[in-house]
């Protein structure tokens, strides 16, 4: 890696534009990064590159370079390199020395220093995970087996922008693609590419909306469907249809929890009886980066993060904290962390896991949600059930030494007694003042 950013530099220093677009794609490969930013500013334009889900700076160069990389990169994706008042997006195929195959999505945005780049990197030839791959442990995995098994229904994905909810219906579209049944997908865009699938890319500018495409599509004979998004109410009116009629739909949705989806499509006015006759399960996902494993070691347990350890598990269902040893009070936890090596380039962490909460629609949670009960009724109703939360998931993998900490707490909300506590501690720093 060393080797091909000091390229990257003497090209910098050669002012060979060429050779510098060349080398920014093969260290972003070489690092095994998801996204390059090129960001200009006054008087530097800065490269950095995401890596597992951190942006981390690589080079920078001066800005009398920039506007002919821009160029350059914008004839690399057949966009306009005399319009620079507007963003614009572009596709570009790259093949590697080593003969891999990825996928430049490129776009575009004025600044004004310049115009910025992104670039996203897509591996062609990746191969889709399994689901057991993903971080997904036994318990859940069986209930996404069986929602994805039914024959009709929706199962949803829920999550923020970048938490691998494609990647995770892609893993069960890989489950259910087989020669007996027609899979239609229309996505915005289209990011993974399997044969087998018939894969659609929606053009909101020609009114080709998700809404518009799910109607087209139930007139091609599909037996299941993946729609990139729920977004409005006439895109899950329509998905409810197709489920009321025999169909398999799976789609994502942006919303915190699992439990805060049933209270988002209540909010689009769709009536509680549709939801509890259409869902089959919800997936609320994140993800964490991983321990390096070449460093990985364990670290003292503090107080502080021991009281929050502690006061998570105790609202874990008794089977859960069975399941993990933990059902006396007293015994002792151990967490982990990495030194940073060159393996992980110095950070502790190398790669990523998602964790997982997955509510499986049961006739109890449907009788609370026809009585309109409350988002925290029906949690405590999951859980008693045997759901874990994105919080339960995370510390379970804590735990286990496969992440940190910092990295859990950084994408899930502590529970209500915790942060209860959290609110009180400051309410007392401010008095104390």
């Amino acid at each position: 890696m060393a080797d091909k950013i000091a390229e990257l530099q003497n090209a910098i220093i050669a002012s060979d534009v060429p050779q510098i677009a060349e080398h920014v794609v093969n260290c972003a490969i070489d690092i095994e990064s998801s996204d390059i930013h090129i960001e200009p500013s006054e008087y530097t334009v800065r490269i950095r590159f995401r890596v597992d889900g951190i942006l981390r700076q690589i080079v920078e160069y001066p800005p009398s370079l920039h506007s002919a990389l821009v160029s350059r990169i914008k004839i690399m994706g057949n966009l306009k390199i005399d319009e620079s008042r507007i963003p614009q997006d572009g596709r570009v195929q790259v093949t590697t020395p080593e003969g891999k195959e990825l996928d430049l999505r490129l776009s575009t945005l004025p600044t004004v220093h310049g115009e910025k780049i992104v670039m996203r990197l897509q591996d062609r030839s990746r191969k889709i995970p399994k689901l057991e791959e993903l971080g997904i442990e036994p318990h859940n995995l069986k209930i996404i087996k069986r929602a994805i098994a039914a024959p009709n229904g929706i199962l949803l994905t829920t999550g923020p922008t970048g938490s691998g909810k494609t990647t995770t219906l892609y893993s069960c579209l890989h489950i259910l693609n087989t020669s007996e049944v027609n899979i239609m997908t229309i996505e915005d865009p289209v990011e993974i590419q399997m044969d087998g699938l018939n894969q659609s890319q929606v053009h909101p500018a020609i009114d080709y909306t998700f809404a518009f495409g799910l109607r087209t599509g139930l007139r091609q004979d599909p037996d299941i469907i993946m729609v990139g998004e729920i977004r409005d109410r006439e895109t899950i009116e329509v998905a409810i249809e197709a489920a009321l009629t025999g169909h398999l739909v799976l789609s994502t949705i942006h919303t915190n929890s699992a439990v805060s989806t049933i209270t988002r499509l209540l909010d689009m006015d769709v009536p509680a009886f549709l939801i509890t006759a259409t869902v089959n399960a919800i997936i609320a996902q994140r993800l964490v980066r991983k321990i390096c494993d070449k460093c990985r070691k364990e670290v003292e347990l503090r107080p502080a993060i021991e009281k929050k350890l502690r006061s998570a598990i105790e609202t874990m269902n008794p089977t859960q904290r069975k399941k993990l040893g933990l059902e006396e009070k007293n015994i002792p936890l151990k967490i982990y962390t990495g030194e940073g090596c060159e393996a992980c380039g110095d950070t502790g962490y190398k790669g990523r896991i998602g964790i997982y909460e997955v509510l499986e629609m049961s006739n109890q949670l449907k009788n609370l949600i026809l009585k309109n009960s409350s988002p925290l009724e029906l949690e405590q109703q999951a859980i008693a059930e045997g759901m874990k939360t994105l919080e339960h998931d995370g510390v379970e993998k804590i735990l286990a030494g496969i992440t940190t900490i910092e990295e859990v707490y950084s994408v899930t909300r502590s529970t209500e007694k915790e942060a209860e506590d959290e609110e009180n501690s400051e309410i007392e720093k401010i008095s104390n003042k």
